[in-house]
């Protein structure tokens, strides 16, 4: 049944959930991904696009969605962080989230994150099981499942994926309410290792959004730069992880130099040493999930 607001019977009202979407000269996919949010017809969507003064056309079609748009801005910036940064100014939702110019979502995405949100108070933020990879025509290519905890990040193991990843208010103002311009690159990357402080990730089994990967990606561009931004962010996440963090992260740096054909015979006391620290589903899963054969969906998942 769902939650009611009175004794009547009458429906909760939906989360206000905030999209930002940064973009400069994407007309060739801009008006995909503007429709796969907008075409979702969420009724307490709050969009925001922030366009850095394309020349190629962006334009008409930001002011041809501009009625159903929350507000928007075309205007030379200072990157992807600052256009980001401006967006989530202008956002006021519960839920929380951005959508490069690329990208998609999938026409069930956010009535799904709002019902898990509001049916789990205690989830911070959400990514799905599996975050589906678009060709340069929007056709799925892949939807790999992708387990990811705090010590994946700490291990050097990072792919949290940004467009199927939403979030609450009330984490983005714990972890410092914005986004690191310091970074060109991997400004998610560096996000989630804020995140992961505050609160575990939570996975949903349903596919939520997905990259387009069509050969000028900056990520697949500059492949070396991500690496090295992420082992940044990385390093500053382990400075700002407390005692009982860094020492499970130490078994675990232990077990992963053992050989794994032999890593399945003493998987167990090694569990059995991170048990009293860690829950059962996040420890499990770190020890075993990378062997086939002891793979288990043990870390939090929601349908």
């Amino acid at each position: 049944m769902a939650d009611t607001d009175d004794d009547r019977g009458t429906p909760a009202p939906l989360p206000r959930i905030s999209i930002v979407t940064p973009s400069f000269n994407q007309a060739r996919f801009l008006d995909h991904t503007l429709r796969s949010v907008l075409d979702q017809n969420y009724p307490n969507l709050e969009y925001v696009v922030i366009d850095g003064g394309s020349t190629d056309g962006s334009l008409d079609i930001i002011k041809r969605h501009a009625p159903r748009l929350a507000y928007w801005v075309s205007e030379p910036d200072r990157g992807h962080g600052h256009a980001l940064n401006k967006g989530f100014q202008r956002t006021t939702g519960e839920i929380m989230a951005w959508l490069n110019s690329d990208d998609l979502y999938f026409p069930w995405t956010l009535q799904t994150v709002a019902e898990i949100f509001s049916a789990h108070p205690d989830i911070a933020w959400l990514t799905a099981q599996s975050g589906a990879i678009f060709d340069s025509e929007g056709r799925i290519v892949s939807a790999d499942r992708n387990f990811k905890n705090k010590y994946d990040y700490l291990l050097g193991r990072y792919s949290v994926q940004q467009e199927s990843t939403f979030w609450r208010r009330s984490l983005w103002e714990a972890a410092g309410g914005t986004i690191n311009e310091d970074y060109t690159l991997m400004v998610d990357g560096e996000l989630w290792t804020r995140f992961f402080l505050k609160a575990p990730l939570y996975h949903a089994a349903r596919l939520l959004g997905g990259f387009r990967r069509w050969g000028d990606n900056r990520s697949v561009l500059h492949r070396a730069q991500c690496d090295a931004d992420m082992k940044r962010c990385a390093e500053v996440m382990r400075c700002s992880s407390d005692a009982q963090t860094l020492s499970n992260l130490a078994i675990l740096q232990r077990f992963n130099k053992i050989k794994p054909g032999i890593r399945r015979q003493i998987a167990r006391r090694i569990l059995h040493r991170l048990k009293p620290s860690l829950k059962t589903e996040t420890a499990y899963d770190v020890v075993l999930y990378r062997d086939q054969s002891w793979r288990r969906s043990k870390y939090p998942s929601l349908i």
